[in-house]
């Protein structure tokens, strides 16, 4: 059990706060004149920095790594909390692409982006103390280079840590855990949703239990609604990571994950009696049960999102502001 499941755990969380603080550093040293200007562009409204997220989270494959990049940027300085609404908002919608093609995760290549950054960190860090030897013209870039590499190395850890604390995914279903929870959500609709929080809080990863409700959809051992309410479960369950990645965090770091946390239960809590009517929506974008549970969770996320939208627009936002 603690070889298995509880080290794994620890160890991981352990490179996800590494990884954090290392991005949040070195980003807060990058903050030039090009990245402040490019990120106030692209966050200038609500609308403009939920269409921006969408597609940075469609792009990356990985909510999580959206939330975390901003809570970083915010930590940083580079972001106020009024400019990280829409882009919450559009990690829900972008993350359903993740659904679509469950197959590919961004954290297979966390090992070798964490390589490559690191090669790119030591040349940067050779060639800014030996200038002689270098093209002078080239002498400015590398120190930018150096703290590009360390942001990027930083964000690798964090895929790195979550991809870790995945590993208790085979063990935990050995316990018979999984079983249990579907087993029980089969019966009601509040144990869906719990398991689907559980399960991904777990797993620090929805798109795998998603997964797993959309396969046993397929084969006919799940009904579809309890496969919805797992999906809003899930949605619940993955501000965990959020939650973790707050610890240390500046109060606007914080009220960013917390932020996330409201969004996601709220939703969830707002569809749990029309649980009935998305599957019939779903069902009305396609005949196949899996495909059903991919297509409520993408409906879900774009309705929640759309709901959402224009209380980012509140005058509250503007004069609300978060100390560090």
């Amino acid at each position: 059990m603690f070889n298995t499941i509880i080290f794994p755990v620890i160890y991981g969380l352990v490179i996800f706060l590494a990884g954090m603080k290392i991005m949040e550093t070195a980003l807060g040293s990058w903050a030039g004149p090009l990245l402040s200007s490019f990120l106030r562009k692209a966050t200038s409204s609500p609308l403009k920095g939920m269409l921006f997220s969408t597609g940075i989270t469609a792009i990356l494959q990985s909510s999580t790594a959206v939330t975390v990049l901003t809570m970083g940027l915010v930590n940083a300085g580079l972001l106020t909390y009024e400019r990280t609404l829409g882009i919450i908002l559009g990690t829900n919608i972008g993350t359903c692409i993740t659904t679509e093609l469950i197959g590919l995760q961004i954290g297979q290549i966390a090992l070798p982006l964490l390589g490559v950054s690191g090669l790119a960190w030591t040349f940067a860090v050779i060639a800014d103390e030996y200038k002689p030897f270098f093209m002078r013209a080239c002498a400015h870039l590398w120190r930018p280079i150096q703290l590009i590499s360390l942001a990027i190395a930083g964000f690798a850890l964090v895929m790195l840590g979550i991809r870790v604390m995945q590993m208790i995914g085979p063990p935990l279903e050995n316990t018979g855990l999984f079983g249990w929870f579907i087993a029980q959500a089969a019966h009601n609709v509040w144990w869906g949703i719990t398991a689907g929080a559980v399960l991904t809080a777990l797993m620090h990863s929805s798109a795998a239990v998603i997964g797993l409700a959309i396969a046993l959809a397929a084969s006919g051992t799940l009904p579809v609604g309890i496969g919805i309410a797992i999906v809003l479960g899930a949605n619940v369950g993955t501000c965990v990571t959020a939650v973790i990645a707050a610890i240390g965090s500046t109060k606007s770091g914080q009220f960013v994950a917390w932020t996330h946390v409201v969004l996601n239960l709220g939703g969830a809590l707002l569809f749990m009696p029309f649980i009935e009517q998305l599957q019939w929506l779903s069902a009305a974008l396609s005949v196949d049960d899996g495909a059903q549970i991919a297509r409520a969770q993408t409906l879900f996320n774009i309705i929640c999102s759309a709901a959402a939208l224009p209380l980012c627009y509140l005058p509250i936002w503007r004069k609300l502001r978060i100390g560090k």
